[in-house]
C-alpha cells in the first residue's frame, strides 16, 4: 500500500503528544526497560539506513531481505518491531509465522521506489507487453517492491532479486525466457544487464504512465524491459559529483550503489550492494579515501566507524532518505508501548493470497542461494 493510499484510507496513526514532550533520555530509558521486560519475545531489526537514535536499539542490522530472514528464523520473537520501510515489513510478514506480529513504528515510512510500480499499472503493462512480444517474457522484481508486485511476479513464474544477487538471478531468468521485465528500478536492471554483456540498444524502458516503450534500438531485438522507476536517493548522485571528486580528491576511490545511474556507475571505481560497500571499506587499507554514493545515514556511520580511513559522501549536499527517517526514537517507543499496553499499532499484515504468491517469488530466489 502506497503512502497516498494509506492517507486516503486514514490508516496512519499520528504520534501522541506525550512522545513529543519526552526528553531523549526518558525515551531511551523507556525503550531499554521494555526490551528488558519483554526479553526474547521482542525482536528489533534495523536497516542500515536508519538513524543512530534507532539503530542503537537494533538486535540485528542489515539489508531488508537479510533482516526479514533473521526475523523468520527467530521463532522465539512474538513481536518484530521492524525499523525500516513498509515493503521491508511486508517481506518480514510474508516470511515469518502466523504467531509473529510485524510492526512498523511509523506507517509513513514508505519507499518512493516501491511506489513507482503499483499492481494496476503492472497488470496493464504486462498485457501490452504480451501483445507485443508474446509469451517470451519472465518478470523479475527488486526486493524493493510491494507485496502485490512480488505476488504478480510469483504468479508469472518470476522471482525477486536483491542488489547482491541481481546478476545470477538475471542469468537464471534468461534460462527461462527470451526476455526479462525488470521491476521497479531501471538503474539496477540496466547496470546488471550491461555487466552481463547486453548492449544498451537491446534494452527498452517501459513508461507506465504513458503506457509505451522508450527504445533507442529495434524493439523486436530487446532483451531487457526496464520499468521506469528509480530510487530518489541514489538518483541524486551525478556525473558532476564524480568529476568534482576526481578534481578535488584525486586519490579517493569512488564506490556507489547500483541503484545509481549507468553513467555514474560507469565512472565509479566500484559498484555494489550496501553489504558490498560496507565490506569493501572495512577491508580497505588505513589512510585510504572513499567517496561513497549511497544513503547519508549509512555514510555517516561508516565515517564514524572506520576512523582510520577518510570516508565521505560522493554528493556533499546529500541528505538522508526521508522515508527511512520517519522511523525515529519517539515512534519506536510508541510502537513498543503499544505492545506493552495490548493495543498494537501499525501491525503489518499481507493478505494470504498475496503472501502465498509473493513467497513463490521469494522462494525461487532463495533456492538459488
Amino acid at each position: 500500500m502506497s503512502l497516498l493510499e494509506m492517507v486516503q484510507k486514514k490508516s496512519i496513526n499520528l504520534l501522541p503528544e506525550q512522545y513529543k514532550t519526552m526528553s531523549i533520555e526518558e525515551m531511551e530509558d523507556r525503550v531499554r526497560t521494555i526490551k528488558h521486560q519483554m526479553g526474547k519475545k521482542l525482536f528489533i531489526p534495523g536497516h542500515h539506513y536508519q538513524k543512530d537514535e534507532v539503530i542503537q536499539f537494533a538486535d540485528a542490522i542489515g539489508d531488508s531481505l537479510q533482516l526479514a530472514q533473521i526475523s523468520a528464523k527467530n521463532t522465539e520473537a512474538e513481536f518484530i518491531a521492524f525499523c525500516g520501510v513498509h515493503f521491508m515489513a511486508e517481506t518480514a510478514d510474508i516470511l515469518t509465522s502466523d504467531k509473529q506480529k510485524v510492526i512498523l513504528p511509523d506507517m509513513r515510512a514508505g519507499c518512493s521506489l516501491a511506489d513507482m510500480a503499483n499492481i494496476e499499472q503492472t497488470e496493464r503493462g504486462w498485457e501490452i507487453m504480451q501483445g507485443q512480444f508474446g509469451d517470451t517474457i519472465i518478470p523479475l522484481t527488486y526486493i524493493n517492491s510491494t507485496a502485490a508486485i512480488k505476488a504478480f511476479v510469483g504468479k508469472n513464474g518470476g522471482a525477486t532479486v536483491t542488489s547482491s544477487n541481481a546478476r545470477p538471478m538475471l542469468e537464471w531468468a534468461f534460462t527461462q525466457k527470451e526476455r526479462v521485465l525488470f521491476l521497479p528500478d531501471q538503474h539496477l536492471g540496466r547496470n546488471t544487464a550491461y555487466d552481463l554483456g547486453i548492449p544498451l540498444e537491446q534494452m527498452a524502458v517501459w513508461d507506465p504512465r504513458l503506457e509505451r516503450f522508450e527504445c533507442n534500438g529495434d524493439l523486436e531485438q530487446v532483451k531487457i524491459i526496464l520499468w521506469k522507476g528509480h530510487c530518489s536517493v541514489h538518483a541524486l548522485f551525478t556525473v558532476e559529483n564524480v568529476q568534482q571528486i576526481r578534481k578535488t580528491h584525486p586519490d579517493a576511490k569512488i564506490i556507489v550503489h547500483p541503484e545509481c545511474s549507468r553513467e555514474v556507475v560507469e565512472l565509479a571505481d566500484y559498484a555494489g550492494s550496501t553489504k558490498y560497500i560496507i565490506e569493501t571499506i572495512k577491508a580497505a587499507a588505513p589512510g585510504t579515501k572513499w567517496a561513497v554514493g549511497t544513503e547519508m545515514n549509512l555514510v555517516n556511520r561508516l565515517t564514524n566507524q572506520f576512523i582510520d580511513k577518510d570516508v565521505f559522501s560522493l554528493n556533499p549536499y546529500m541528505c538522508a532518505c526521508m522515508t527511512m527517517n520517519r522511523i525515529d526514537l519517539p515512534h519506536l517507543l510508541w510502537a513498543l508501548d503499544s505492545i506493552i499496553n495490548g493495543e498494537i499499532i501499525n501491525h503489518i499484515t499481507v493478505q494470504p493470497d498475496i503472501a502465498g504468491a509473493a513467497k513463490l517469488a521469494l522462494d525461487r530466489m532463495l533456492a538459488r542461494g
